[in-house]
C-alpha cells in the first residue's frame, strides 16, 4: 500500500509548512528563513515560494491541511486554494481541509511526545473563534460561537486525543485575558513589535517584582484573569527610554515574570488534578518561556514534562501534517519529534565556489576538524557552524550556530554587541555534554531542545561566567552523540583542552536578520561579521585577515541597544578575564 503524502501549512504568525511522506516527516521550514523577514506571516503566495525551495513539494500530494487563526487570513480561504491547485500536483482530486489552531498546536505536542497517555495543554494569545473549533469532544457554549480560544486543555491516550476545556475570550481588547495575552501586553509595553518576549525574560532578573505593588494574576481552574491594576499598566502608553529609568522596565519585567510563573504553576497543577495525569505535553506561545517552564519542571504535580522543539505557531504545521495522517489512516498518527534538524538538504560542496565570491576568505579542509575548532574557541576566537538541515524550530541547536568559550564572561558583551546587535543584558545559552549536565546544572533530565532554564551550581558559576545569567540561572542544551555527533565530538575535544565540557551557543544570524538558512546565507553572515571562523564540515573558512579575539582586547562598552544601562551597571567590561580574575 503507497504511503500518503500530506502537506501541513500554518497560514498565521512564523508562517511555516511541513511535509509528511507516509510516518517520516520529510522536511519542515518556516517561511521566515526563505524570505529573511523575522515572524513572516502567512500569505498569499507562499506555496510558490515553499515549492521553490523544497524539492519534497513538487511530487504528488495526497491531502493538504490548513491552519488558520484569528488574523483575517481565513478571509482569503478561496484565493489560497486556488494557489494550492494551481502550484501543487495532486495525487487524484485536491483535497484540502483546516482544523482549528489550538487542535494545531495540540497535535504538534502529545502525538510527538514519549508518551501513550498525558495531559495536554495549548497556552497562547489568542487562537480561532469559535466558530471554526473542531476540536475532539468540545462543545461550543452556547452564544459563545463569537468568541476566541486563548487556553486549551487536552487528554491524550494511545488512540484519540479529546478536549476538556477550553478558557474563552470575547474579543474586547480592554479585557483581555489569560497568560498568553498577558505576556504578550507585558512585553508590548517594554518593548514594542514583534519577538521581544525572551528580551523581557532576560531583563526580568535584574528587577525586583516587590517593588510594583501588581497583584497576582487571578487563577480559576484553567482559566487566567488580569487585574485591573494589571490592565491599567499595561494597556498604557510604552514605556518611553528617556523618561522611565530602567530599573523601573526591570522591576515591571521582573513582577510580571514572577506572577506569570505563579498563575502558570496554577494551571498546570489544576490540570494534574482534573486529568490524574503523570505526563504532561505543553504547546503554543507561552510554551517558548523557559524560566516558567524550569519551574514547571522543578514544582509541578506532573512526573515528565514534553515541549516540542516548535512550541510556537511554526510548529502548528507539523500538528496539521499529523493530522492529515490521522485522517488517512483512520487512526491517531505519531510521529516522535527526536531531531530538529528539519530543513531542507543543503548542498555545500559548492562551499570554495561561494566564498570565492567575496575575495578574502581561505577555505580548508583539515582532517583534524574538531581539534582545530576546539583550539580556535579555546583560544578566545568567535566560530560560526553551518551544517545539515537547519532547525525547524526558533532555537539554534548546533546546525545554524555561533559558538564561543564560557570561562569569558566579556564572550556574552562581546556578541551581544559585535555580532547580534542586541541589548547588552540579554542571556547567552550554554551547550553542555549530556554526561556533564547534571554535574554543572541543577537538571534531572536532558534538555535537547534548549526548553527549559535551570540554575548552574554553585562550584560552576566562576567557571562558566559568560554562560551563567545575572539570577545564576541558564537556558542550557544538553547534547549527545545521538543529538549532533559533530557538536558532540567538539564539546569533548573542548572539554579535553580546558576542563570544560560547554561551549556557548547562540543563533547564526547577525542584528536584526533571521537565522542564516542557506550556505550563501551563511558565508554572507560570517563575512559582515566579527565571527573569526566559519565551519561547514568537512571545511573550514577563514577570513584573510581575522578578526582579533575579544580576549585580546582591553575593554569594550556594553551596548545601550532599545534600552539604557542601570546607573550601576557594568558599562565598561575588562576582557580577558576569565573565572576567579
Amino acid at each position: 500500500m503507497r504511503d500518503p503524502v500530506v502537506v501541513g501549512i500554518n497560514r498565521t504568525q512564523d508562517g511555516s509548512i511541513a511535509i509528511m511522506h507516509g510516518s517520516s516527516m520529510k522536511c519542515c521550514v518556516q517561511k521566515e528563513r526563505l524570505t529573511k523577514r523575522r515572524h513572516d506571516w502567512g500569505k498569499l503566495g507562499d506555496v510558490p515560494l515553499y515549492r521553490s525551495h523544497l524539492p519534497d513539494l513538487r511530487q504528488p500530494v495526497d491531502l493538504i491541511v490548513e491552519s488558520y487563526s484569528s488574523d483575517k487570513e481565513y478571509s482569503n480561504l478561496d484565493k489560497y486554494h486556488d494557489e494550492l491547485r494551481e502550484h501543487l500536483t495532486f495525487q487524484g482530486a485536491p483535497r484540502i481541509i483546516q482544523i482549528s489552531h489550538h487542535l494545531s498546536h495540540a497535535l504538534s505536542a502529545f502525538p510527538t511526545s514519549p508518551f501513550e497517555d498525558a495531559a495536554t495543554m495549548v497556552i497562547d494569545s489568542v487562537g480561532s473563534p469559535l466558530s471554526l473549533c473542531d476540536d475532539p469532544d468540545f462543545v461550543v457554549p452556547q452564544g459563545a460561537a463569537k468568541h476566541y480560544e486563548v487556553a486549551s486543555f487536552y487528554i491524550g491516550r494511545a488512540s484519540n486525543l479529546s478536549c476538556i476545556h477550553k478558557q474563552l475570550w470575547d474579543g474586547n481588547r480592554r479585557n483581555p485575558v489569560g497568560l498568553g495575552q498577558f505576556y504578550h501586553l507585558l512585553t508590548q509595553r517594554l518593548f514594542p513589535g514583534e519577538g521581544h518576549e525572551g528580551t523581557v525574560m532576560g531583563l526580568a532578573p535584574l528587577g525586583a517584582a516587590h517593588t510594583t505593588g501588581l497583584p497576582r494574576l487571578r487563577v480559576e481552574g484553567g482559566d487566567v484573569f488580569i487585574p485591573p491594576e494589571w490592565i491599567a499598566v499595561l494597556t498604557s502608553e510604552a514605556c518611553d527610554e528617556a523618561a522611565v529609568s530602567f530599573q523601573h522596565r526591570a522591576n515591571l519585567a521582573a513582577a510580571g515574570q514572577r506572577v506569570f510563573e505563579q498563575a502558570l504553576l496554577a494551571v498546570t497543577n489544576w490540570l494534574q488534578r482534573e486529568t490524574g495525569a503523570k505526563n504532561l505535553c505543553y504547546a503554543g506561545g507561552c510554551a517558548l518561556n523557559c524560566v516558567a517552564n524550569g519551574v514547571l519542571l522543578r514544582d509541578s504535580q506532573f512526573d515528565q514534562i514534553y515541549i516540542p522543539p516548535a512550541p510556537h505557531d511554526g510548529g502548528t504545521a507539523v500538528g496539521c501534517a499529523i493530522f492529515g495522517l490521522t485522517q488517512e489512516r483512520k487512526q491517531l498518527s505519531r510521529w516522535r519529534w527526536t531531531s530538529d534538524n528539519l530543513g531542507p538538504h543543503q548542498d555545500t560542496s559548492q562551499v570554495s565556489e561561494v566564498a570565492a565570491q567575496h575575495g578574502d576568505l581561505h577555505v580548508s579542509r583539515p582532517t583534524d576538524l574538531v581539534e582545530i575548532v576546539a583550539s580556535i574557541v579555546s583560544d578566545g576566537n568567535i566560530v560560526a557552524v553551518f551544517q545539515g538541515g537547519s532547525e525547524f524550530g526558533p532555537r539554534a541547536l548546533g546546525n545554524r550556530s555561533i559558538l564561543a568559550d564560557p570561562r569569558y564572561s566579556v564572550m556574552t558583551s562581546w556578541i551581544n554587541q559585535s555580532i547580534k546587535g542586541r541589548e547588552w543584558f540579554r542571556p547567552v545559552a550554554p551547550m553542555v555534554l549530556e554526561s556533564d549536565a547534571t554535574t554543572i546544572f541543577d537538571l534531572t533530565k536532558p534538555s535537547p531542545f534548549m526548553q527549559f532554564a535551570a540554575s548552574v551550581r554553585s562550584p560552576f558559576r566562576r567557571q562558566i561566567p559568560g554562560g551563567t545569567h545575572f539570577d545564576n540561572s541558564a537556558r542550557l542544551q544538553t547534547v549527545s552523540e545521538d543529538d549532533n555527533p559533530f557538536i558532540h565530538d567538539l564539546l569533548k575535544s573542548f572539554k579535553s583542552k580546558t576542563g570544560v565540557g560547554v561551549l556557548l551557543n547562540t543563533s547564526f544570524n547577525a542584528q536584526g536578520e533571521t537565522i542564516v538558512e542557506t550556505i550563501e546565507d551563511a558565508v554572507r553572515c560570517f563575512k559582515d561579521t566579527t565571527i573569526h571562523t566559519l565551519v561547514v564540515p568537512p571545511y573550514l573558512i577563514q577570513k584573510s585577515t581575522p578578526p582579533i579575539s575579544p580576549i585580546h582586547l582591553k575593554s569594550i562598552h556594553t551596548p545601550d541597544t532599545q534600552i539604557s544601562s542601570p546607573a550601576n551597571s557594568p558599562n565598561v567590561v575588562t576582557l580577558g578575564q576569565k573565572h576567579g580574575e
